[in-house]
């Protein structure tokens, strides 16, 4: 089960994420997730939100560029070894982790995680063969 995660490009100046994050609000996008990372002049957003294709239209009017992708959200148990026990599994099927942040869920004794894999099909059977719930586009 895949998510749709927007990752938006932000000029590292003063107020350019304000000014994302407001055209956001302005559109009426409820942000899940989000992770930032910055580099020199750019920094690049991350973000899962209630409707990925309205937020890249409100983006793309105020002249800054998202791309969306195809993440997946799991279910992690919320103590200590659940991401580590995950983690394993997807070693052992030789599946490369590109990059990783936490998701604000409301389940009870569950951690959420987004990932980003080298092999998304090969994910997404690998992580249901080994019973690991994942967050479903629906469930945002």
């Amino acid at each position: 089960m895949f998510i749709k995660q927007l990752s938006i490009f932000v000029e590292n100046k003063f107020g350019r994420l304000e000014a994302i994050i407001d055209a956001l609000s302005k559109a009426d996008i409820n942000l899940r997730a989000l992770s930032l990372a910055e580099a020199a002049d750019y920094g690049v957003l991350r973000v899962i939100v209630n409707d990925a294709e309205k937020a890249k239209k409100a983006l793309n009017d105020i002249g800054v560029i998202a791309k969306i992708t195809d993440v997946v959200a799991v279910f992690l148990d919320d103590r200590a070894g659940g991401l580590a026990s995950v983690l394993s599994i997807l070693k052992n099927a030789e599946i490369s982790i590109e990059y990783m942040y936490a998701f604000l869920g409301r389940t009870e004794g569950k951690a959420l995680m987004v990932l980003k894999a080298d092999d998304e099909a090969k994910t997404e059977k690998v992580l249901t063969d080994n019973d690991i719930p994942m967050l479903s586009q629906e469930d945002i």
